[in-house]
């Protein structure tokens, strides 16, 4: 189903699939992450990987797994220290000039990320047909974020000002990552990935100028290389909290389908956006959490207004760990029923 309606064609009810359905809120991954030690680890262990990518199509019957694996394995296989400490997220050492770049490279970047692909391919083994698999990264600007500050950042000061006073010297990195992202990207197509999305989730800080060069643009590059190879291979954009600019990023970058955070309009996407994109969302994840008869509301209205055209239901962002997992239940029903 999700293939069908990433190539254009119109499917009621609509596929659906959720970011961040393999996650904390499942009593059952928090047994297999028990298991495996630290995140990098359940990350890189093919098994577990595969194990825990598979509990929600078990559970809900999802149209789409997509692979359990994190946007920073990128930047951990090209040589910076990467860390997740538990209660604050992940510690990168940080990357602020040219001469720290030099000391990254790609050259073991299919070796350190084999894990990923071992686990795609046992997943797709044990998919039925019908379930697409979906393999993901980061774009390089959301990547560089993380490289920058070192880790989540409120203010984005670093890496604004490293952009801004020697964008030279910073478009270095974000060449590196381009390459580092589009080999990533299609090494998982090889393994069995159906789809490639590329999470550019703190798009929506750049200006409209710094929009068009740090996102837009690698977008683009990547997403066309991937088509050269493998032009049956749909690619999904997600550059979170952009706007308006959502319009420019689904004319302008080649993806087939943009994936819309919650805080847009369903109007706007109705009339200025879906006409002319496949699009995928916008479920308020809070608004899963919550559960009850607003999420029956929300749920309704997104699918009247979007299900005219092509449409994957999803969220506007992740499932929160403190969901209720009947609530997500209750959602594939709706989803499904009406």
């Amino acid at each position: 189903m999700l293939l069908r309606t990433l190539r254009g064609e119109i499917l009621n009810p609509p596929p659906l699939w959720l970011m961040r359905q393999a996650g904390r809120y499942l009593p059952e991954y928090m047994k297999t992450r028990e298991k495996a030690g630290n995140f990098l680890d359940l990350c890189y262990n093919p098994e577990l990987a595969t194990e825990v990518t598979l509990q929600p199509i078990k559970r809900y019957g999802f149209d789409a797994a997509i692979i359990f694996s994190d946007i920073l394995v990128i930047p951990d296989a090209l040589g910076q220290k990467v860390e997740f400490r538990h209660g604050v997220g992940p510690v990168l050492k940080p990357i602020r000039s040219e001469k720290d770049i030099r000391e990254l490279n790609h050259l073991r970047l299919e070796e350190s990320l084999n894990p990923v692909y071992e686990a795609i391919a046992q997943v797709r083994a044990k998919l039925s047909p019908g379930v697409s698999l979906i393999g993901f990264a980061g774009a390089p600007w959301t990547v560089a974020t993380y490289m920058v500050e070192g880790g989540s950042s409120k203010t984005f000061n670093n890496v604004k000002a490293w952009a801004t006073a020697d964008s030279r010297g910073f478009d270095e990195l974000i060449k590196l990552l381009k390459e580092a992202i589009t080999i990533h990207a299609m090494n998982q197509v090889v393994a069995g990935a159906e789809v490639i999305q590329l999470f550019d989730s703190w798009a929506g800080v750049l200006s409209p100028s710094e929009f068009d060069k740090w996102c837009i643009k690698p977008v683009k590059e990547i997403t066309a290389r991937i088509k050269n190879k493998y032009p049956d291979i749909p690619v999904i954009g997600f550059p979170k909290g952009c706007g308006v600019n959502y319009k420019h990023y689904a004319e302008k970058t080649g993806v087939d389908c943009v994936s819309i955070d919650y805080t847009v309009p369903l109007d706007w996407i109705d009339e200025a956006l879906q006409p002319g994109a496949v699009v995928q969302g916008n479920l308020d994840p809070y608004i899963l959490r919550q559960g009850g008869a607003r999420l029956v509301k929300e749920v309704q209205d997104i699918k009247g207004a979007l299900d005219q055209r092509p449409f994957v239901f999803n969220l506007g962002h992740g499932i929160l760990p403190d969901t209720d997992p009947s609530n997500v239940e209750e959602l594939v029903e709706l989803v499904r029923i009406g």
